[in-house]
């Protein structure tokens, strides 16, 4: 069977490279297009025998596309437009353009692809681009599957929720598939062999899986009322989850994750610590959570990402219990005593789930690692949708064309 023909489209530092190359599905990358010029340096540091297009998708004609001869696509268009924290401009936001020219070029393609992996942030599947997705596939005779996943359903222990669509060009619907439904886990356990590709042992992840779990409003959270501060602006109920959270022997603990060596560069600068001091989200190495990290981490503090605690001996209420009433000097020196710093890059991207040997070009700063690595996606659980959707992939049916619509 020949490998499955994988067009890499919006690229980056190689997030989707690595899934497939984690999913052992027999596959080729005939391209990869990005205009992000560090992510390409990246992108080529760690993969350089791949063709990269260092262009706008805008830019790459009909005729190119299908010079190309691919069978799947894997993409994670510009999630700006669809962020909960950012203006949410969707069709409107300039970058919006390049994915509505991918929607507009697809049905034309003398030969549809056969499979497509989408990724994107929460709030992608309330926007308007979404649905002209789901009208564009559904026209070419794609079956698919959306998702709303994170990490931690794979016990790592990182939040980072985010969107996914799986679509296959075959009659028969997946096995798994809930139309009009969004999925909150993955269908089945999918035995993946990760070897040197993962971070995380398998047999560490979560054993138990009831079906499929359903994305509806009454399964939202709902505020238990324990909402008295304790201390550090975390009420009785935040203080409750987290706790929970690290009781979950299902997920690994972030001591897995960890670099050795001297990590003071990383250390919290003290005007950072007297500030955000009530912001911070403070976890140990033994602590099986970590918030999600984003593209301005290091540079900012508020929403960006978890912190670290190496001074595992000391109890943190007490730390700051005994704030009240210093003077800010002291209340430097109490803070100190916790030694928080960042996680490395490095750590992010084991979180991530970038195989050991993934790096950076020596000149890509440590602000932009940071900011890549933020935009970036978590490589297992792509690996684990890849590996559902291209089960049996020999018996779709290559060479099919939207009728409508295909090039004669």
């Amino acid at each position: 069977m020949e490998p499955l023909r994988v067009l890499e489209l919006y690229s980056g530092i190689g997030g989707m490279h690595h899934a497939l190359r984690e999913s052992r599905i027999p596959a080729h990358v005939v391209a990869a297009v990005d205009v992000n010029t560090v992510a390409n340096e990246v992108y080529k540091h760690n993969f350089p025998h791949t063709h990269l297009l260092a262009k706008t998708i805008e830019g790459i004609s009909l005729e190119e596309f299908d010079k190309l001869s691919f069978n799947m696509i894997l993409m994670s268009p510009p999630c700006q437009p669809f962020t909960r924290i950012g203006l949410q401009g969707d069709m409107t936001d300039p970058r919006t353009r390049s994915f509505l020219y991918i929607l507009d070029i697809l049905p034309r393609l003398q030969k549809l692809p056969n499979y497509i992996l989408l990724e994107n942030v929460k709030g992608f599947e309330v926007s308007s681009t979404r649905e002209l997705l789901i009208q564009t596939i559904e026209a070419c005779d794609f079956q698919y599957q959306e998702f709303l996943l994170s990490p931690s359903s794979l016990g790592i222990p990182n939040s980072r929720l985010r969107y996914f669509l799986i679509a296959k060009l075959q009659s028969e619907p997946f096995p798994f598939q809930a139309p009009g439904q969004i999925l909150m886990e993955f269908p089945k356990i999918v035995t993946v062999e990760p070897q040197k590709y993962a971070v995380v042992d398998k047999s560490k992840l979560r054993a138990k899986r009831t079906g499929p779990r359903i994305c509806t409003e009454s399964s939202s959270t709902q505020c238990s009322g324990k909402d008295a501060i304790l201390f550090k602006l975390e009420t009785a109920e935040e203080m409750d989850r987290k706790h929970q959270q690290d009781s979950d022997v299902s997920v690994q603990m972030l001591k897995d994750f960890l670099e050795d060596g001297d990590m003071d560069q990383y250390l919290l600068a003290p005007r950072s610590l007297l500030r955000y001091a009530l912001l911070l989200d403070i976890v140990r190495p033994t602590s099986r959570r970590s918030m999600c990290f984003t593209k301005g981490y290091g540079s900012y503090i508020e929403g960006t990402g978890s912190v670290l605690q190496t001074a595992e001996d000391v109890q943190i209420e007490n730390i700051y219990k005994s704030l009240t009433d210093l003077p800010p000097e002291e209340k430097i020196a109490k803070l100190s005593m916790l030694k928080l710093r960042y996680f490395t890059p490095k750590e992010i991207a084991n979180l991530h789930g970038f195989p050991p040997e993934f790096g950076f070009p020596e000149k890509t700063t440590v602000k932009q690692r940071y900011r890549l690595l933020g935009n970036s996606l978590n490589v297992h659980v792509v690996a684990e949708l890849l590996t559902v959707l291209c089960e049996g992939w020999g018996s779709a049916s290559e060479g099919s064309q939207c009728a409508s619509n295909s090039r004669q």
